[in-house]
């Protein structure tokens, strides 16, 4: 079965920091672009952060600076860092991973999608 699993969110004050987590299985990501979206009460769905097929890394504007994402192929597993953190970035983050391409086409399609995991940044 092919599964995206998101972990690592959770309550955090503002200033905080959390490693959201990203583990595949049915597939490995070796060939696939991947990344993060994030969606919050009442607004669209944000492209966040993303690793491309290519090598290539993508961040939002509105997060820039304060996110690193990384890969471990052994694990099959993306991470993604996220310091800094304010309450504007609450929301529900989702794994997202397109095969080939790169982050530009990521941003637009995908082949598998997370569940999702709820961050919360007090302020």
């Amino acid at each position: 079965e092919v599964q995206l699993v998101e972990s690592g969110g959770g309550f955090v004050q503002a200033g905080g920091s959390l490693r959201l987590s990203c583990a595949a299985s049915g597939f490995t990501f070796d060939s696939y672009s991947v990344g993060w979206f994030r969606q919050a009460p009442g607004k669209g769905r944000e492209g966040v952060s993303c690793i491309g097929s290519d090598g290539g890394t993508l961040y939002a504007d509105s997060m820039k600076g304060r996110l690193t994402i990384s890969s471990d192929d052994a694990k099959n597993t993306v991470y993604l860092q996220m310091n800094s953190l304010k309450p504007e970035d609450t929301a529900v983050y989702y794994c997202a991973a397109l095969h080939g391409g790169n982050c530009v086409e990521w941003l637009k399609r995908h082949h598998y999608w997370g569940q999702g995991t709820q961050v919360t940044v007090s302020g």
